[in-house]
């Protein structure tokens, strides 16, 4: 014997299935404001960062260090030792080797607490720079872990596609 539910059984099950997506929609609003929060926060520290020749760069280190670095920062670089105060130390020498570097973000995504931010770096008007991806994982706001890839751009390519 088949059992065929009935039209009160279907609604029912409908009403279920309509109560959870909502619930699902409703959790969802969380994260994406969240995600929203950090990739907005790590895009204002990245101004800061590289495009605000107009601030000195004592001042703009300790916004740096104030707003956008957290204490306990992990750095994932080779090149650069860890924490927050020795990332601080090269930009603060950065600043001074090359007063007119600036970047221009070309694409941006955030899932969760990490934000990732494509960039295109120049040291100067004549430099092709450099393309880099930085990853962060951000915590209360502040940028707590990195890692990145860097790709020189070269003056030829062996296609007509842009790094960018």
């Amino acid at each position: 014997m088949a059992i065929v539910p009935t039209l009160g059984f279907v609604s029912k099950i409908a009403a279920i299935n309509l109560l959870l997506t909502g619930v699902c929609q409703a959790n969802d609003i969380q994260p994406r404001s969240s995600e929203n929060a950090n990739l907005e926060k790590a895009l204002y520290c990245m101004e800061i960062l590289e495009n605000r020749p107009d601030l000195a760069p004592a001042k703009r280190i300790d916004i740096l260090r104030e707003q956008c670095f957290s204490e306990h920062y992990i750095q994932h670089s080779p090149h650069v030792e860890d924490g927050r105060e020795a990332v601080l130390a090269i930009f603060a020498k950065r600043y001074q080797n090359h007063p007119d570097i600036s970047t221009s973000i070309k694409r941006t995504a955030a899932d969760g607490d990490l934000v990732w931010i494509h960039q295109h770096v120049r040291r100067g008007p004549e430099d092709l720079g450099r393309a880099v991806v930085n990853i962060f994982r951000m915590q209360e706001g502040k940028f707590a872990e990195h890692w990145n890839v860097i790709q020189a751009v070269p003056a030829d390519s062996k296609n007509d596609n842009s790094m960018f």
